[in-house]
């Protein structure tokens, strides 16, 4: 049996749209707008797949070469493929505690700026 995303992956066929109206299911709530999907969801329905087995393998790329029958290489590029069409996800965003000591680093501020900046 084809999931509901599934069918809505196939006939949107790849090109960009917007969710409008959305229905609680068993509620009688609608809420109307303009609705953008996650990036995950604005994948393939294949690529979506592959990202879920991946994600129940714990990242196991020997499991996936088993479920998929596919190489350790095309496993890996399935995923760089799949990572292009994410945004980029900065997983160690700058702090400014960083910032701080880079330009101390640097020499750009004192060590006096740096504590007061520290503390600010």
């Amino acid at each position: 049996m084809t999931q509901d995303w599934q069918e809505l992956t196939k006939l949107t066929r790849g090109d960009s749209f917007t969710i409008e109206k959305v229905k609680m299911v068993g509620r009688d709530i609608s809420i109307e707008g303009s609705f953008k999907l996650p990036p995950l969801a604005m994948l393939t329905a294949e690529d979506q797949l592959f990202v879920m087995a991946f994600v129940r393998c714990h990242g196991s790329i020997k499991e996936m070469e088993a479920i998929f029958g596919i190489s350790y290489p095309t496993v890996k590029n399935r995923l760089n493929a799949v990572s292009e069409r994410l945004p980029i996800l900065d997983v160690n965003p700058p702090s400014p505690a960083r910032d701080v000591l880079e330009q101390l680093d640097k020499g750009e501020i004192s060590a006096e700026e740096a504590l007061k900046r520290l503390k600010g």
